[in-house]
C-alpha cells in the first residue's frame, strides 16, 4: 500500500514550534551578535520582555557572553556546551548552529568551557 500526502492547512493548527524561546534567541544572537533586544526579540518572535530573560539565562549557564562596545552590546556564544536535551545525546551548541544556521556563523570565539 502506497502512503498518501494529505494536504493540511497549517493555518488552522495551534500556534507552536519545535524549537524553545531559548533555542530561537540563540540561533538571532548567532546570525547578528550585535543585535539590540528588540531585534532578537523580533527574531524569535517574542517580546522583548521574554528577550532579557531568556538571554539571562543563558549568560547565567555559560551559553552567551555579554560585552559592552561604546554603547551597544555584543554576544558571544559558547559553541562548545552541550545542548540541554536528552533526546541529542551529546550534541554541542556549535552543531545546532551547524544544522540551523544556513552560512557557518564567523564572529564567534569558542569560549574555554568551565569546570
Amino acid at each position: 500500500m502506497e502512503a498518501r500526502r494529505v494536504q493540511t492547512d497549517l493555518s488552522t493548527l495551534r500556534s507552536w514550534s519545535f524549537i524553545t524561546s531559548h533555542a530561537q534567541v540563540l540561533l538571532a544572537v548567532a546570525r547578528n551578535p550585535d543585535a539590540s533586544i528588540a531585534k532578537i526579540a523580533e527574531a524569535a518572535e517574542i517580546t522583548e520582555r521574554t528577550t532579557y530573560r531568556v538571554l539571562a539565562d543563558l549568560q547565567q549557564a555559560g551559553y552567551v557572553r555579554r560585552s559592552r562596545h561604546g554603547r551597544q552590546n555584543r554576544y558571544e556564544i559558547n559553541r562548545a556546551l552541550p545542548l540541554r536535551d536528552a533526546t541529542v545525546g551529546h550534541g554541542l551548541v556549535g552543531d545546532l548552529l551547524k544544522l540551523v544556521v544556513e552560512e557557518e556563523v564567523e564572529g564567534h570565539r569558542l569560549l574555554p568551557r568551565r569546570a
